[in-house]
């Protein structure tokens, strides 16, 4: 199965939340004052404006399904993004929650949760068969 997101999220500011993506291999595909769209490969946010957002708050999330979580893990880890459990953002490690899938997670600036999923483990076939 191919690395994929389907995702749209909220943003207190497009130009922050474009710079903190962009740490972690993301650029803009796309940008207006009411929609912004960012890339890295595969993977594709979308973020529509919430300027109001109280981070701590938040309830948004959206699960990205990759076939290769170790490395995106290293590399986003490159960031040096916090590992606090309370931290805004922030980044943990892998984790298997009962019978679900092997996962580490994002939390964005804005308060939004990312499961990072690695697809072997959700039973997914990986190699084109």
């Amino acid at each position: 199965m191919a690395d994929r997101i389907t995702a749209n999220l909220p943003s207190r500011d497009f130009a922050a939340t474009s710079a903190f993506y962009g740490r972690l291999g993301f650029g803009e595909g796309f940008r207006d004052a009411g929609w912004m769209i960012l890339k890295r490969g595969g993977l594709v946010l979308e973020f529509f404006p919430h300027p109001e957002l109280e981070p701590r708050a938040s309830w948004f999330s959206a699960c990205i399904r990759v076939d290769d979580p170790d490395a995106l893990l290293a590399d986003w880890r490159r960031a040096g993004l916090s590992e606090d459990v309370t931290a805004i953002p922030r980044l943990t490690g892998f984790f298997k929650p009962g019978a679900a899938p092997r996962m580490f997670a994002l939390v964005d600036p804005d308060g939004s949760l990312l499961r990072v999923i690695d697809n072997a483990d959700a039973g997914e076939v990986t190699d084109g068969g």
